[in-house]
């Protein structure tokens, strides 16, 4: 059990001439930027540092070491771990740096940025980075755990497209990494989450998109049987050119939630492609064609509008998520997560997803990474609020949808789709070699254990 420590606050105090940043414990203006994306998750540590610069971070990490305190970082908090009062919370939020080359097609961005501050400023370009499902997600910690989005069949992972990282180690050390220089790190940061150091800045590629074609088809939850069917068809020869995924949604009747999909069981099929109109327009038409859509929001839309692919949802809520990576998949299998999570299985997620992987993600990239299991077929995830009057069968139901998918599952996971800092959680993100080789760079990298905190390799000995 952690007590407070009145010596040890005293003694921040100091901290608070050692950085430009700003200080804040418990009670105090600032502290609230501890708060999780999951509202479920316990984030209490002993003080939050918003810091302005790398060297605030620097300075955080060596007081970390000499107090016997460890360090964890966060900005949006999505993918957030619980917390206690011996660590301090580095918050990067005005780490804003966002630098866009159009003539190379890179951006210099800071860790404190969200996804869409990027995609703004480059969109005047013509250029549009690689990002995931909900363009609110902060820079650094989703590259970090590889990057999965909506392009990702086609480019691959968006970490396979960083070209450089300014980091902190745990210990204290400012460290530029590209492929040349420090090229350990620059294999473990890009999937190794918080592992090897905290991420200050990041030079990416940037892609020349400007428009794709895609969005969602949203069904009736009784035509789902039909659709998933359909749709696993569908995948067998799916095209590079596009990604798509299934998902069971159960929607609140909320304001921001469209009436014919509010408090009901309904069945969207996600889709983006960067082929022209009328190849995109053919292939999603195959799906159309299945069942009439109570809404259909499929058509060629600005890359800024990304986010309405899978519509993820912005605001704080309390939630559980379940992940998990299959092999290919039957028609026995979508039978069974129809049975789990369909019309009448009295299933309390909010979302059921399953997402078609493959295509360029299944091949190695130029420079080889920390992220494993670029074999697998597809990834189901599921999200439940613990919220009345559904909290208390969110948890018991994913592992029942767990076990019902267990056939079809590898026992692995993706990185940013599994946050805990459960060693043995962690360990299903990666392979024994990769797992021993980041916990080897941990030890050389961070000998004293300061970040030794929430979702790190390092925790497995």
């Amino acid at each position: 059990m952690n007590f407070q420590s009145p010596t040890l606050d005293t003694t921040l105090e100091s901290l608070r001439t050692e950085v430009t940043g700003s200080v804040a414990l418990p009670g105090e203006a600032g502290y609230e930027l501890a708060t999780p994306w999951n509202l479920a998750v316990p984030v209490n540590p002993r003080a939050v540092i918003a810091v302005e610069n790398a060297q605030d971070i620097a300075a955080t990490v060596r007081f970390a070491a000499k107090h016997n305190l460890r360090v964890a970082v966060q900005r949006t908090g999505h993918g957030a771990v619980s917390l206690g009062n011996d660590v301090l919370l580095v918050h990067t939020g005005k780490l804003t740096e966002c630098v866009v080359d159009p003539v190379s097609r890179t951006a210099k961005i800071g860790a404190g940025l969200i996804w869409q501050n990027v995609i703004d400023a480059a969109a005047p370009h013509g250029l549009a980075p690689l990002t995931g499902s909900s363009p609110a997600v902060g820079v650094a910690g989703f590259l970090t755990g590889a990057g999965i989005g909506p392009m990702v069949r086609t480019y691959g992972l968006s970490s396979d497209h960083v070209r450089s990282f300014d980091i902190v180690t745990g210990s204290g050390e400012l460290v530029h990494v590209t492929p040349d220089e420090h090229a350990e790190l620059f294999w473990g940061l890009r999937g190794g989450k918080a592992t090897l150091g905290i991420v200050t800045s990041i030079d990416i590629d940037l892609m020349p998109i400007t428009h794709f074609y895609g969005g969602a088809l949203y069904f009736d939850g009784v035509d789902a049987h039909t659709v998933a069917h359909a749709w696993l068809d569908w995948c067998a020869d799916f095209p590079e050119h596009s990604s798509t995924s299934i998902a069971f949604l159960q929607l609140p009747p909320l304001p921001q939630v469209p009436p014919p999909l509010a408090g009901r069981l309904t069945f969207a099929v996600r889709f983006a492609s960067l082929a022209d109109e009328a190849e995109a327009a053919e292939l999603i038409s195959r799906i159309r064609s299945v069942a009439t859509p109570l809404i259909d929001a499929v058509g060629t839309l600005p890359y800024a509008a990304i986010a309405a692919v899978h519509a993820d949802p912005v605001d704080p809520m309390p939630t559980h998520e379940s992940t998990a990576l299959t092999t290919d998949l039957s028609h026995e299998a979508v039978d069974a997560l129809l049975a789990a999570a369909g019309a009448g299985s009295q299933s309390p997620q909010t979302v059921v997803e399953l997402r078609l992987l493959g295509g360029a993600l299944a091949r190695e990239p130029k420079h080889r990474s920390a992220f494993c299991h670029r074999d697998a077929a597809f990834t189901l995830f599921s999200i439940g609020v613990l919220a009345p009057p559904v909290a208390d069968a969110v948890v018991p139901h994913a592992q029942a949808l767990g076990h019902a998918m267990a056939p079809w599952t590898t026992g692995r996971t993706l990185p940013n789709f599994a946050p805990s800092n459960d060693p043995e959680q962690i360990a299903r993100t990666y392979d024994e070699d990769t797992a021993h080789w980041l916990t080897a760079l941990a030890n050389t990298h961070d000998p004293s254990g300061v970040l030794a905190v929430g979702q790190v390799m390092r925790q497995i000995r």
